[in-house]
C-alpha cells in the first residue's frame, strides 16, 4: 500500500503532462545514458576467464547460469538464476543463487493492477550469516513520464528511494532520492537533463551536489558507435576524461576500443562462432607503462539456446 501511494502521488504531481503531445514513455533514471555506458562497459572483461550459459526450455523456464576466475587473484564465483514467466497472469519468479551462498527470490507484477504499473517484491537470505533483506519495487509507466519507488527492509533500517524522469519532444529531466527512516534524513539526491534521440543522446547528472557528470552517445552510422564521457568532483581538481568507439565489422563480429585521461587503453573483440555461440577477447593496456608488464587480459564465453 506505501509504494502504490508514493507511485499515485508522484504520478499526480505531473499529470498536468498530458496536455503534451504523444511521445515514447522515458527511460528510467538508472538507464539515463545507458547507451553511451553501454559503449563504455560491454564487450570488454579485463582479468576475467567467464563463462556464461543460457537455456530455455520448452515450457518457458529460462536458467542461466555464471561463471568467472580472477587472473589476478585467483578468485572463482559463479551464479545460478532460473526465471518462470506466467504470461497470462503478468507474473514472473525468479531464483537466484551465487558462490556467497546468497539466495534470492523475485516475484514480479506487471500490467496486472494498472497499465504501466509494476509491481516487485525481493527478497535475499544467506545462510551463512543469517543475514536477510527485502524490498519492495514499484514501477509506472506512462507517455511522458516514468516513476519508480522501492522501500528497502534490512538489518540497517527502511529505506526509500524515489525517481521520476520526465520526457518531452526528445528532452529528459529526472530526479532522484533516498530517505533513510533510521536517520530521518535524505542520504541522496542526485538530478540529471539530458536530450535522446535515435542517433545522438546527451546526458548530464549531478550527484549530492558534488558529484557532476555528463556524457555524449552518437550513432555515426549503422556500423560505428562512438561515446564521450566527462566527471570532476566539487572541490577536486582531477578531471576524470574517456572517450570510446564500438564498430560493427560484419554481422557476426565487432570491435570497441576505449581510453582515458590516465592513459588506460581498452580493446574489445566479439566474435559469433556459430550461433548461439558468442566469443569476446579483452585487453587492458596501461599507456603510460607499455614496457612495464601488469597488462590485463580477459576471456568470455557464452552459449545460449
Amino acid at each position: 500500500l506505501l509504494v502504490f501511494i508514493c507511485s499515485r502521488d508522484l504520478w499526480l504531481t505531473f499529470t498536468s503532462l498530458s496536455v503534451f503531445q504523444t511521445m515514447a514513455v522515458p527511460p528510467t533514471y538508472v538507464d539515463l545514458g545507458k547507451s553511451a555506458r553501454d559503449i563504455f562497459t560491454k564487450g570488454y572483461g579485463f582479468g576475467l576467464i567467464k563463462l556464461d550459459l543460457k537455456t530455455r526450455s520448452e515450457n518457458g523456464l529460462e536458467f542461466k547460469s555464471s561463471g568467472s576466475a580472477n587472473t589476478e587473484t585467483s578468485k572463482v564465483a559463479g551464479t545460478l538464476e532460473t526465471k518462470y514467466k506466467w504470461a497470462e497472469h503478468g507474473l514472473t519468479f525468479t531464483e537466484k543463487w551465487n558462490t556467497d551462498n546468497t539466495l534470492g527470490t523475485e516475484i514480479t507484477l506487471q500490467d496486472q493492477l494498472a497499465k504501466g504499473l509494476k509491481l516487485t517484491f525481493d527478497s535475499s537470505f544467506s545462510p551463512n550469516t543469517g543475514k536477510k533483506s527485502g524490498k519492495i519495487k514499484s514501477g509506472y509507466q506512462r507517455e511522458h513520464i516514468n516513476l519508480g519507488c522501492d522501500v528497502d527492509y534490512d538489518i540497517n533500517g527502511t529505506a526509500v528511494h524515489g525517481a521520476v524522469v520526465v520526457g518531452f519532444e526528445g528532452w529528459l529531466a529526472g530526479y532522484q532520492m533516498t530517505f533513510e527512516a533510521g536517520r530521518n534524513r535524505v542520504t541522496q539526491s542526485n538530478l540529471a537533463v539530458g536530450y535522446k534521440t535515435d542517433e545522438f543522446q546527451l546526458h548530464t547528472n549531478v550527484n549530492d551536489g558534488t558529484e557532476f557528470g555528463g556524457s555524449i552517445y552518437q550513432k555515426v552510422n549503422d556500423n560505428l558507435e562512438t561515446a564521450v564521457n566527462l566527471a570532476w568532483t566539487a572541490g577536486n581538481s582531477n578531471t576524470r576524461f574517456g572517450i570510446a568507439a564500438k564498430y560493427q565489422i560484419d554481422a557476426d563480429a565487432s570491435f570497441s576500443a576505449k581510453v582515458n585521461n590516465s592513459s588506460l587503453v581498452g580493446l574489445g573483440y566479439t566474435q559469433t562462432l556459430k550461433p548461439g555461440i558468442k566469443l569476446t577477447l579483452s585487453a587492458l593496456l596501461d599507456g603510460k607503462n607499455i614496457n612495464a608488464g601488469g597488462h590485463k587480459l580477459g576471456l568470455g564465453l557464452e552459449f545460449e539456446a
